[in-house]
């Protein structure tokens, strides 16, 4: 069995010397189609997490409101239902409350809110100025600051009642002006911190919003979960973003495999047509081989093992090619790192190698079908 195994070893790498110049071309083109194979499959797994990421400058997909859309929410409950989200998965949550104010005889919308927490849930925010850092600080939606002419350092004078009818007032500082080309170009942003000292009511807010990197359906099992799991706390999912980045993602996942399947199917193509050019060049050594006593099986096992060991070199060779591919296309896409998944390395040797055994069938049944007989008499 040992001798065996060496002849073989031998014959495949005398025919591998022989015709080094056809065989690289089929081993080229395995590799082409690992790299391809583990570039895209790994960019599939990995694009969900950083179109996610991408998703999430669009704001939160997740809303907190009180059971029933009536009052406010605490905010302990809202700690608790917090506290029910996975921890990885968490970009941030903002909370925000309302009030009714005045300024200058003029009726504003402030909104009391946590600046470090919306940096990172609504990051399509356009501040010119600065944030607010310093207690007594505020932004002013671009809409605010176009009809007051205030800017930058401009003072800004708030007054009015709590839910209590007591009158509160105090003076802010302008520290920059928000666009978002939404509705909070109307608002006046403060701390809420701020706002609380300036009404005199604290731990309740308005409604919060969470920024997850989950998918809808995980989105979806939270929210039942903290439904039933947090009294008082609605979640909402945001399904204008789930939505949009679920049918992205599904896409991008089928061009994916499509684009895969398509560059499989032209490698064994490429092996198939290269081998069957090297069975017709060696139809006088088979016809010897077999004249000689070499059987069918023998003949085909020769072959499939050229095949094998091309899948396998080519697979090698294709895996580290395929995370360089990947890791290019996902610094220059999306702009960050990859996190490569080692386990797809051997499957794509073992993809490799089963497809280029596949496009070996057809010349190996062309090889058995050999007559020694009229091939040794130049037939």
């Amino acid at each position: 069995m040992q001798g065996n195994t060496k002849f073989l070893g031998r014959m495949l790498l005398f025919s591998l010397v022989r015709r080094r110049s056809r065989l690289l071309v089929a081993l080229i083109g395995v590799a082409v189609g690992a790299t391809v194979l583990l570039g895209l499959v790994t960019l599939c797994y990995d694009i969900p997490r950083q179109l996610s990421r991408e998703f999430r400058s669009y704001g939160a997909n997740l809303v907190f409101v009180p059971e029933g859309g009536a009052g406010r929410l605490p905010v302990a409950a809202l700690d608790r239902a917090v506290a029910l989200l996975p921890e990885r998965g968490v970009v941030g949550v903002t909370p925000f409350r309302y009030e009714a104010v005045r300024s200058h005889m003029l009726p504003y919308t402030a909104v009391g809110t946590v600046f470090a927490s919306v940096r990172k849930t609504s990051p399509y925010w356009r501040v010119t100025g600065a944030w607010p850092s310093a207690p007594g600080e505020l932004l002013l939606g671009v809409d605010v600051a176009e009809a007051t002419g205030l800017a930058q350092g401009s003072p800004f004078p708030v007054d009015g009642r709590n839910s209590s009818q007591s009158r509160y007032a105090r003076e802010f500082t302008v520290a920059g002006t928000v666009a978002t080309g939404g509705v909070e170009d109307g608002f006046v942003f403060m701390s809420l911190a701020d706002m609380e000292s300036m009404t005199g009511e604290a731990g309740t807010c308005d409604l919060a919003e969470a920024s997850l990197t989950s998918g809808s359906d995980e989105l979806a099992r939270i929210a039942s979960g903290i439904r039933a799991g947090v009294p008082g706390v609605d979640p909402k999912l945001v399904t204008r973003v789930t939505r949009s980045e679920e049918q992205v993602m599904g896409k991008l996942t089928a061009l994916v495999y499509l684009v895969t399947l398509v560059v499989l199917t032209l490698t064994m193509i490429c092996v198939a047509t290269t081998m069957m050019t090297v069975v017709l060049e060696r139809r006088r050594e088979i016809g010897l081989k077999k004249a000689l006593g070499a059987g069918n099986r023998r003949v085909a096992r020769e072959f499939l093992a050229e095949g094998l060991l091309l899948g396998v070199l080519g697979g090698l060779a294709g895996s580290f090619l395929g995370l360089a591919f990947a890791r290019v296309v996902s610094a220059s896409v999306f702009g960050r790192s990859l996190t490569p998944e080692p386990w797809l390395i051997p499957v794509t040797v073992g993809v490799s190698a089963l497809v280029t055994v596949a496009a070996c069938l057809a010349p190996v049944m062309r090889a058995v079908d050999v007559e020694p007989a009229l091939v040794l008499r130049g037939e």
